[in-house]
């Protein structure tokens, strides 16, 4: 079992509402709604190690996406399927 410790969060009065609000419709508490941070962690984790190496693959070696620097398209090219 994961060794857990307490912690004290201040929130303002009507975000706690809020949050309460959520715990209940989801048939949980505020805490219940919290250990969904380790699933939020993990997931920002293993998206984060590979958007790094990317964008430094990219800075060093200056790779050429063939646009010159300048946009090719406009939003409605991208609804227009």
């Amino acid at each position: 079992m994961k060794k857990m410790q307490n912690i004290t969060l201040l929130l303002p009065k009507d975000l706690l509402r809020k949050v309460k609000h959520i715990a209940i419709d989801r048939q949980t508490s505020v805490s219940g709604l919290l250990t969904n941070i380790e699933e939020i962690v993990r997931k920002e984790d293993l998206y984060e190690k590979p958007k790094w190496r990317n964008v430094s693959l990219l800075e060093r070696d200056n790779i050429n996406l063939g646009t010159e620097g300048k946009i090719t398209w406009n939003r409605d090219d991208l609804y227009a399927f």
